[in-house]
């Protein structure tokens, strides 16, 4: 497809996306507390989108990926949280 029928075929799709998103960051910056490793790693995510850098799916996914190699001898939660806990 050529960029014009890609943005055709796609654009309304990720507005709505982008509008969701930042509903979602709004009402996180509203509620009281601190923000923890998932919006920090989200933010991170978030500026691989408006980086000059290729493959951002690539880059947005593993800025919220745990880059370690070791297995953890047993799980700590019943359930994945979606980002690394290590994020800085």
């Amino acid at each position: 497809m050529t960029r014009q029928q890609t943005l055709d075929l796609y654009f309304m799709d990720a507005r709505c996306k982008l509008i969701d998103l930042a509903a979602f960051i709004d009402r996180v910056e509203r509620s009281p507390g601190e923000e923890d490793f998932r919006m920090k790693a989200f933010r991170q995510a978030l500026t691989e989108l408006s980086s000059g850098n290729t493959e951002k799916a690539k880059r947005v996914l593993l800025a919220l990926s745990d880059p370690t190699t070791e297995p953890i001898p047993a799980a700590t939660t019943k359930a994945a949280c979606g980002a690394w806990p290590g994020t800085k």
